[in-house]
């Protein structure tokens, strides 16, 4: 039972704050002006051992648990929510192979993926098919020792830059079972990429279609057998969810905290504006939310670790209520402020920004509500 951090997660936990506050906090701005992605910084933090936090340590990783991890993206995201979303996700995808992969794969990737000598990007969504994953059309034909792909993902974390494409691709009939899972090489001929998005947040990091047109990508690059494609994406975004729903706790944090210095300071009709007993209540309720999210956000990680059977039902309502909790907390934060929130150079309009979109990706939170209810739904039958 977590209700209390031991002292290795303080350790860890305050590892991540510490380099958020030196190293990403005092950048996350003009970051996020000038499109800049902070390779070099995030190499610094993969030399903490946050390149590869849930990875086995025989092929470089930390090996830390998902709650280790939690702690790790909320306290990064108190510096810039969008590059530890980056990291969060290039996480995501070494985990997929590091589960799923074979010692070979493992021993070629891994080691420089948890450095991040390479970066890794997920990539499921299309033009096509975003909530419903599922129907996803990208095909990957058989043709002896190699596939021949054809087809685009969309929404891609990191295209462009990344080395790794951990790719969902058709490989069979219609449905989930149909689906396999390849890791393409981010020089592959015949792989290109779309613009770079122009985006309301996340502007640190690049967004792009990714575009396959007859790439041959060798069989051995497949994950696991044909047709657990699907399994492998949704397993993984159990653990995605734990992450982006702590990223949202740490930008909230951000927000909170910038908001109670801002309130010590300002002054309006003859007062401060903390000694305004209206105020004081907001803070006390964003406060209070802010902590029921973290709490709900550890159980579920906690519940992942132990492979709880409710663990996929309790990463969709922790991303869930996470998600909504850390944009609504940062956009009160904003509203305290008054017209200087709205300025770039306090930093609370960028965390509304970054957050608004963790309620849609890793599963929009409508889908989270269905995977919630159909699981409820099971267990009344």
């Amino acid at each position: 039972m977590h209700f209390a951090l031991n002292e290795d997660q303080v350790a860890v936990r305050d590892m991540a704050r510490e380099f958020a506050a030196e190293k990403i906090a005092p950048h996350a701005v003009r970051w996020d002006e000038e499109k800049h992605f902070p390779v070099d910084v995030m190499r610094e933090a993969a030399s903490l051992g946050i390149g590869g936090v849930y990875i086995r340590e025989e092929v470089g990783g930390s090996g830390m648990t998902r709650f280790d991890a939690a702690l790790i993206f909320e306290a990064l995201a108190q510096g810039c929510p969008t590059v530890s979303a980056f990291i969060s996700i290039h996480n995501m995808a070494s985990w997929m192979i590091d589960a799923y992969g074979n010692d070979a794969q493992r021993h070629k990737w891994l080691p420089k993926l948890c450095t991040m000598e390479l970066l890794a990007s997920y990539c499921l969504t299309e033009p096509g098919s975003g909530s419903d994953a599922a129907a996803l059309r990208t095909r990957a034909i058989r043709d002896g020792d190699h596939y021949v792909l054809n087809g685009q993902k969309q929404f891609i974390s990191g295209a462009g830059k990344g080395d790794l494409y951990v790719v969902m691709v058709r490989t069979g009939a219609d449905g989930p079972g149909g689906i396999s899972t390849l890791v393409i090489e981010g020089d592959t001929p015949g792989l290109s990429f779309g613009a770079n998005e122009r985006k309301m947040g996340w502007n640190a990091q690049p967004t792009r279609a990714v575009i396959f047109e007859n790439v041959r990508v060798p069989v051995a690059n497949r994950l696991g057998d044909e047709g657990i494609g699907f399994k492998i994406a949704m397993a993984g975004l159990d653990g995605g969810r734990i992450n982006i729903a702590a990223c949202s706790l740490g930008g909230a944090q951000c927000a909170l905290d910038k908001s109670l210095a801002y309130m010590k300071e300002r002054k309006a009709f003859g007062k401060r504006l903390d000694e305004f007993q209206a105020l004081q209540f907001r803070l006390a309720d964003m406060a209070t939310e802010l902590e029921a999210a973290r709490t709900f956000v550890w159980r579920a990680a906690a519940a992942l670790d132990r492979k709880d059977a409710d663990a996929t039902m309790l990463c969709a309502m922790a991303k869930r209520f996470g998600t909504d909790v850390g944009f609504e907390v940062a956009n009160q934060a904003l509203q305290l402020h008054g017209g200087y929130g709205y300025l770039s150079e306090y930093g609370i309009e960028k965390i509304v920004r970054d957050l608004r979109v963790h309620q849609i990706l890793e599963g929009t939170n409508e889908i989270m509500r269905l995977i919630v209810s159909r699981k409820l739904i099971e267990g009344a039958r």
